[in-house]
């Protein structure tokens, strides 16, 4: 694969799976959506679909990896790290590229920012935090345990997509991206409720970038102060995956 071909394909696929990820999240969440309030499951499928789809379009020029943490286990366990920067770059341009596709999507609920609520002297509009369309929020905020949730998220991620590569016919049959993506939507439904399951450093990272600079009316806090979390996490779950895989398979 040339260095074009990696840079594009994660391009390309990334943004495709933050416009899934960050679309699904804006249905959810925002007023005037018809998928408003359909809940956590719902969120967890629709992120499985943004894998899916992205990493089919992207595996032709890349390789699909459309995940830091997944080049940095791959990297550790091959030992070959030449091309690992073109596919981040590629990773964390696509994920800018996908949030804002998905704030275009949804830019009447975002300029409509409100919901209402009720008070005793009737109802009233109310902002809708928005950060949590783009990026991860944990339900408690205690780093230590948020960082581990990441990191073994993150294991229950990288390693698993390490060990299909050993599975006989799997690549073959093509049918590998369709079990990450399902791989993907557990992860979510099981390991998702403390901090929303970044697992993928671009992918918390890029749509944070957009949203402290997006015209949202109300939006809220963009939280740079949990930033590192999303980011360190995956990284050390995707390099420690790698490392077990290396030694283990």
């Amino acid at each position: 694969m040339s260095n074009g071909d990696i840079f594009v394909g994660e391009i390309i696929g990334t943004a495709i799976l933050i416009l899934f990820g960050a679309g699904v999240c804006a249905a959810v969440t925002l007023r005037y959506s018809k998928a408003r309030a359909s809940g956590w499951v719902v969120i967890a499928f629709g992120w499985g679909f943004g894998v899916l789809a992205g990493a089919y379009t992207a595996a032709p020029l890349s390789g699909g990896h459309l995940n830091p943490a997944v080049t940095i286990g791959i990297a550790i366990d091959t030992g070959t790290w030449g091309k690992v920067w073109i596919y981040l770059l590629g990773q964390l341009v696509g994920a800018v590229l996908g949030a804002v596709l998905a704030y275009l999507v949804y830019l009447a609920q975002f300029q409509a920012n409100v919901r209402k609520v009720g008070t005793t002297e009737g109802t009233a509009d109310e902002p809708v935090p928005t950060l949590g369309i783009f990026s991860t929020i944990p339900e408690i905020r205690n780093p230590v345990a948020n960082l581990i949730t990441e990191i073994i998220a993150t294991i229950a991620l990288v390693l698993p997509i390490l060990a299909f590569g050993l599975t006989k016919g799997l690549g073959e049959s093509g049918i590998t991206v369709l079990i990450v993506s399902l791989l993907v939507v557990g992860i979510g439904l099981s390991l998702g409720g403390p901090t929303g399951y970044a697992i993928n450093p671009a992918r918390d990272l890029g749509p944070r970038i957009v949203h402290t600079f997006l015209p949202i009316p109300n939006k809220g806090t963009s939280d740079w102060g949990y930033a590192w979390i999303p980011v360190v996490g995956p990284l050390i779950g995707g390099a420690l995956a790698g490392l077990i895989y290396h030694v283990a398979f």
